[in-house]
């Protein structure tokens, strides 16, 4: 495995613990609060992440095992309305995004430098390489922990 794979590896496991720290202390009542209007809440964010996890995990495990699959672009609205945001345990959340990534990781660390490469077609962006995929999926929750961190400001204010 070459040190940019062994990276990328790292940072994409380092994803949970950074989504765990953003939450560490929040109360139930502070998960829930909607602090940035027309936006969701920590809890919301929380269970998206753990959604689109669940989806690229699919992907990349398509993108390892078969020949140039493809995939589909998936609205994060619909999963909001009708995959029980609200009602959902953070903390179980937060164990099975961990797991997760924990899961994939151990493959990708076995995975040879030529693997990466290996196509998918993304039903919207096109082409993409396993390691393009690796890549969005890893910068998905940074993206997102700041949003966590405008919440906290915002509860802060309140």
């Amino acid at each position: 495995m070459t040190d940019a794979f062994a990276q990328l590896i790292a940072e994409y496991s380092a994803g949970p613990g950074q989504l765990r720290d953003a939450v560490r202390g929040m109360s139930p009542e502070q998960l829930a609060a909607r602090p940035v209007a027309g936006k969701w809440s920590t809890q919301q964010v929380v269970c998206h992440l753990v959604d689109f996890e669940i989806i690229n995990t699919e992907r990349i495990q398509r993108t390892i095992s078969e020949d140039n699959p493809t995939v589909f672009d998936a609205d994060p609205d619909p999963l909001a309305r009708r995959m029980c945001y609200d009602a959902r345990e953070v903390e179980a959340e937060l164990a099975l995004l961990a797991a997760l990534r924990s899961h994939v990781a151990v493959v990708l660390a076995r995975l040879a430098p030529e693997d990466w490469q290996r196509p998918l077609t993304h039903s919207v962006d096109g082409k993409l390489t396993l390691r393009q995929l690796v890549e969005r999926t890893t910068r998905h929750i940074p993206h997102h922990v700041a949003f966590i961190a405008e919440k906290r400001a915002a509860l802060a204010g309140i």
